[in-house]
């Protein structure tokens, strides 16, 4: 099935001034970040993927990651979320930059399921992915909770391909899926910025209402997670951005999976121009966390 939208031949000729000071909420920052999502796409086809045949061992090891059920259906109604939000997006600029994400989330959701065939990878039943009531505050949900579970994955296949977890032919096969990721909560923080400065000012006490309301739900979602809720197999599967290093196989302490985090966003987000904004709360939550801790979980 062809997933390409309207995006695929799609530019109005706007772009961003290559240098200067650009102001938050501006038509320039609309066509910087707008420009950088859709020019920095990579388009690659899933169903040409080269998956590399791994010995049993390494086989065995992926197959019994608890991740495989949540991922894909994380990625599917991610796709489902965007893609309804965008088509309520007026802007014809803004609604490419967003289609474009919804199409890569969509994208993937198919190279995970490509994946789980080639490895035999044994899955639950996904779940249908309903349309949201309220297009907005899904896309908020997706934003925020990428921003959140994209900062620890960061990490994490860090510490895979460090300690050989993954074999290498496989980090190369995920590294577009990574970036990918990188480019999304980049371009959700600057939506966010963009959109505070831009919405009818009768708006904004409801925004801002979604806002909290979304980040007390991951948080509360999280902290849930992090006590295992009595040993529930589907927690423990959320649960893996945060305690995934033992699943590697791999003991790492907080204050180290916390440094490998910061290093590993910063560097996934440094090639991308310096005027657009960085995801903050999750990276100055674990600098706080770190400092909290005193001098040895300390970061510059």
């Amino acid at each position: 099935m062809d997933l390409v939208p309207s995006w695929k031949s799609f530019d109005t000729g706007e772009r961003a001034p290559e240098q200067g000071r650009i102001a938050r909420g501006s038509p320039e920052h609309l066509a910087l970040m707008c420009r950088t999502m859709l020019d920095t796409h990579d388009p690659y086809r899933p169903a040409v993927i080269d998956w590399p045949k791994l010995d049993d061992a390494t086989r065995n090891k992926i197959v019994s990651l608890p991740i495989w059920d949540i991922a894909v259906a994380t990625e599917g109604r991610a796709g489902m979320n965007v893609k309804t939000y965008a088509a309520e997006v007026e802007n014809r600029l803004l609604r490419a930059a967003i289609e474009m994400n919804g199409y890569e989330e969509s994208r993937h959701k198919i190279v995970l399921a490509n994946m789980v065939e080639a490895y035999g990878i044994a899955l639950a039943p996904e779940p249908e992915y309903k349309r949201p009531r309220d297009p907005e505050f899904a896309f908020m949900r997706t934003g925020y909770s990428e921003c959140i579970d994209s900062f620890f994955g960061f990490g994490l296949f860090k510490i895979a391909k460090d300690s050989g977890f993954f074999p290498e032919e496989l980090v190369e096969t995920f590294e577009p899926v990574m970036r990918e990721e990188g480019r999304h909560i980049l371009f959700f923080v600057n939506w966010v910025a963009w959109w505070r400065r831009n919405m009818p000012w009768w708006r904004r006490p409801l925004f801002e209402a979604k806002v909290l309301i979304v980040w007390l739900f991951l948080i509360g979602e999280r902290i849930s997670m992090a006590r295992g809720m009595g040993g529930n197999t589907k927690a423990q599967e959320n649960n893996f951005t945060l305690n995934g290093s033992k699943e590697l196989g791999v003991e790492v302490s907080f204050p180290e999976l916390a440094r490998i985090c910061l290093a590993e966003s910063d560097r996934r987000l440094k090639p991308y121009d310096p005027r657009l904004i960085r995801p903050r709360f999750v990276p100055g939550a674990m600098r706080l966390a770190l400092r909290l801790m005193g001098g040895k979980g300390a970061v510059a």
